[in-house]
């Protein structure tokens, strides 16, 4: 049979040019939408990840900081630096981008994300937020995957949809955005056993698990339809995600590329968000300020 490739590439297009818009009507009003990105590691894959950023933002008309502070900074100076992001009205968006040094945790560290540019839904404010269906902006990894579902107009209410991974970043956050659009959503992970039982009757697959080759064509039934998020960098410097394209090719109904897939849509989703965000705290500076007094 054959294998539907869903290239990210029109969407993330078509989301860049929303961003690039807004990024425009703001700069006519005098603000330049700007995204600051914290990276703190040698992790390959990553510092790709971030260049991509930085490239879609200069195209995008948004500005970019990349603060790259070593493999070996400290938990104090990150967390320094995101306070000082947090407070800095001229920076409308923040990434802390992981993985991070060993020994840095990370809960603590994101938790210093203003809520109002929390452009990648890290703070756990912002999980907490969406988990209940208040405004917030949602991990946007997790988001594109919704997003490129919706755009190839594979169904999700009342669908079986099986998630391999937890993490706070895809897996966890992702399972409550297919939850809102009435999908019977499991979660695998690492203790769950053979991933076949739960994939394989699954209409849509999502793989997030950082694991190069992860599902392969035994995992995958003719119906499936496969979202791939994993991004791995081989020793040659390709990147390949967490699925064996190989294997599944031929055997199911539907894949997402890496590169060209999930990824281009998350980029252009953060930047989207950091013209979101930049609209929103203009709003607030513009509305006006209490007087306080007493009635003479």
């Amino acid at each position: 049979m054959s294998t539907e490739v869903l290239s990210g590439k029109g969407l993330a297009a078509l989301i860049q040019q929303r961003a690039q818009d807004e990024a425009r009507l703001l700069e006519y009003e005098g603000q330049r939408p700007s995204l600051a990105v914290v990276v703190a590691t040698d992790d390959e894959s990553t510092h790709w990840y971030v260049r991509s950023i930085e490239r879609a933002a200069e195209r995008a008309g948004i500005g970019c900081r990349i603060l790259d502070l070593g493999h070996d900074a400290t938990e104090q100076v990150l967390a320094s630096v995101l306070k000082d992001l947090s407070a800095e009205p001229s920076v409308n968006g923040i990434i802390l981008q992981t993985p991070l040094p060993v020994g840095v945790r990370t809960d603590g560290l994101v938790g210093l994300i203003a809520p109002e540019k929390d452009i990648d839904g890290a703070n756990p404010l912002s999980l907490g937020r969406l988990g209940v269906g208040q405004p917030a902006f949602a991990p946007a990894t997790a988001q594109a995957v919704v997003e490129l579902l919706e755009h190839f107009q594979v169904p999700l209410a009342g669908r079986n949809v099986a998630v391999v991974g937890r993490s706070a970043v895809v897996g966890k956050p992702l399972s409550m955005l297919l939850l809102e659009k009435d999908a019977t959503v499991t979660i695998c992970h690492s203790k769950s056993g053979a991933l076949e039982r739960y994939t394989r009757p699954a209409d849509v697959v999502v793989v997030a698990a950082g694991r190069t080759g992860l599902l392969t064509g035994s995992h995958v039934s003719s119906a499936s339809v496969v979202i791939d998020v994993g991004t791995n960098v081989l020793p040659d410097g390709s990147l390949v995600g967490d699925v064996d394209e190989a294997s599944v090719t031929g055997v199911a109904a539907a894949l997402t590329p890496v590169p060209g897939g999930v990824g281009s849509v998350t980029t252009a989703l953060l930047l989207l968000h950091t013209a979101e965000a930049a609209r929103a705290q203009a709003r607030l500076l513009e509305k006006p300020a209490l007087v306080s007094g007493t009635a003479g």
